[in-house]
């Protein structure tokens, strides 16, 4: 298996939406928890990533506030809203339903 896994379409969203459900995080905390969480399956890059939130922050789905990272630099952490966490519910739903069809047709064939 090649150690970068290209996304599939709707894959980072639900991923960073994961992510973040627990607490808010910076760009580079989100893109190591998604790797860490996956082991190392998708590594996902600033050229993706940064898109994807402005994106979903667009979309009602983050809020972001300017901070202190850890190695104190200032970062802009995001954070879920109510919206983005009946996204993440609904898009867990979909991936379900997907990974219980593709499971299912793949022992068939």
């Amino acid at each position: 298996m090649p150690s970068s896994t290209a996304l599939l379409q709707g894959t980072l969203d639900v991923l960073i939406l994961k992510a973040l459900s627990l607490q808010p995080m910076h760009g580079l905390g989100i893109s190591r928890r998604i790797a860490q969480v996956t082991g190392g399956t998708f590594q996902v890059k600033p050229g993706s990533l940064f898109p994807a939130l402005h994106r979903m922050q667009e979309a009602g789905w983050l809020l972001s506030e300017w901070g202190e990272s850890e190695n104190k630099r200032r970062a802009k952490y995001y954070q879920l809203t109510k919206a983005g966490r009946n996204q993440l519910k609904e898009q867990t739903d979909q991936w379900d339903l997907i990974s219980a069809a593709m499971t299912s047709a793949l022992k068939t064939i």
